[in-house]
């Protein structure tokens, strides 16, 4: 059983001494050396043993020290000379041992073995994380530098309405997460949504840019899916055509979004030419990396690989590559964004469109939509075909009317009982945002026999789409 000496006086003594004996605290003895009665408890537990003595007395000290070996020493006094005192005392006595002294004079002990609790600068960071807009760390765990911090989710945050497996979290982890007073366990398939805490622990430097990331509501994407776009090109597989567009579509997404990295990986080149056509497609980008597949080892293997190499945040890929069920597989399983590239240029692009379908899933897309629309400064154009009214819809419809606001986005939402296929392919130039379901991918030979607009939307081949995976 662990031997713990505290020497005690002063007003912040008697809160202490009290807290500590209304905690579990019988897998330890404790010495208890005071100078004052008033600071006793009423409670005086078993395992407590008191001591009334002025601490600066060398020879009363060195006998209570003397009994036992204290595993740990906690000195809370009320007087400056009186603290330097006793911290002199107790390395007199024992040259070697590690202390903790309450100090809210700013003394400089200079002595590598006491840990010095600052009260000032307690003080100060406990204040300062009431003020909003500011990091809450856990000031005395750890190496005391903020490697574990409080994190709300705001409402409009890309991290709202993401369950935690789709965040990207190198060299940091959520590891507990609050909502309505209660803490929910963490699994995979948790969705964060606003006004949830979290608490997170990593590196301080990388959690003050996840505070940041967090609590910034737009120009964010496509974090938190990653960092990096990732552009797949298979030349046995893909036209020269159609490899090219996809790298402009690559180019376009990387200039206008908050990617950090464009990722072009190239396999089975067959002709030199397409490779120069793409470095010089990319010649101008500083941030990119070019790889080269010549083995033929199977998109399996390459996608496995450049998910663990690359902290990718979206997917660029073609529709011919859409039918490869190796290349689906792995998307679907990666949990990340697709950018499905139409035929439609991307550099006449107006709107972002959403046809509003599933309440529950395009509630989710709703913060991915308005941070894309931020970045690419496009309008926001909502097909809603509700002809009976549906109370969830309208509620979708408010919830998307309310964070146009949020964003100061511009909004035009269609509510009416025309078909909402007819309503989309009667526009152009749109990047439609839809929800990732995996019957997308599937052989569908007669479409008349879905009524699903997101299926449905998906078989447009001429759009450009992002699609986001979400929980159904």
């Amino acid at each position: 059983m662990k031997k713990v000496l505290i020497l005690l006086d002063g007003i912040v003594a008697k809160s202490l001494l009290q807290r500590l004996v209304e905690l579990d605290t019988s897998h330890s003895m404790y010495d208890i050396v005071y100078m004052n009665d008033n600071i006793l408890p009423i409670k005086k537990p078993k395992n407590f043993t008191f001591y009334n003595f002025d601490p600066t007395s060398f020879s009363k000290l060195k006998l209570v020290m003397s009994k036992v070996l204290h595993s740990d020493i906690l000195v809370i006094l009320g007087n400056k000379n009186d603290t330097i005192s006793v911290a002199q005392n107790i390395r007199a006595i024992d040259e070697n041992i590690n202390f903790n002294v309450f100090n809210e004079w700013g003394i400089d002990f200079q002595d590598k073995n006491i840990q010095d609790y600052n009260a000032v600068d307690i003080l100060a960071n406990g204040l300062i994380e009431r003020l909003p807009n500011v990091p809450v760390v856990a000031q005395n765990i750890g190496l005391k530098q903020g490697e574990i911090m409080e994190i709300k989710i705001p409402f409009g945050s890309s991290y709202a309405y993401r369950y935690i497996s789709s965040i990207s979290q190198k060299e940091w982890k959520i590891f507990a997460l609050y909502r309505n007073n209660m803490m929910l366990n963490i699994r995979p398939t948790l969705i964060l949504k606003p006004n949830d805490m979290i608490l997170v622990i990593g590196k301080p430097k990388v959690l003050l840019q996840v505070y940041a990331a967090i609590s910034v509501t737009s120009g964010q994407f496509p974090v938190p899916f990653g960092k990096n776009i990732y552009v797949f090109v298979d030349l046995y597989l893909q036209s020269e055509e159609d490899a090219l567009n996809s790298i402009k579509k690559a180019r376009f997404l990387h200039e206008r979004l908050s990617s950090s990295m464009l990722v072009i990986k190239i396999t089975r080149p067959s002709f030199a030419r397409v490779i120069d056509q793409i470095k010089e497609l990319t010649k101008h980008i500083e941030n990119k990396i070019i790889e080269l597949d010549y083995n033929d080892i199977g998109a399996q293997i390459i996608f496995s690989t450049d998910m663990k190499k690359y902290d990718i945040g979206m997917f660029v890929i073609t529709n011919t590559l859409l039918h490869n069920e190796v290349i689906v597989s792995k998307l679907i399983s990666s949990k990340k964004p697709i950018f499905k590239v139409g035929v439609e240029n991307i550099n006449h692009l107006k709107t972002i469109t959403m046809v509003l379908n599933n309440s529950q899933n395009y509630e989710q897309l709703s913060p991915v939509l308005f941070d894309i629309t931020s970045q690419l400064k496009y309008k926001v154009n909502i097909i809603n075909s509700d002809p009976i009214g549906d109370s969830d819809r309208t509620k979708l419809v408010q919830h998307l009317d309310s964070l146009a606001k949020i964003f100061n986005q511009d909004i035009k939402i269609e509510t009416n009982g025309k078909n909402p296929l007819s309503e989309l392919k009667a526009k152009t130039n749109i990047l439609q945002i839809l929800p990732l379901k995996e019957e997308m991918f599937k052989k569908r030979i007669i479409s008349f026999f879905t009524t699903d607009s997101d299926l449905l939307s998906y078989d447009l081949k001429y759009l450009n789409q992002i699609i986001i995976p979400i929980i159904e």
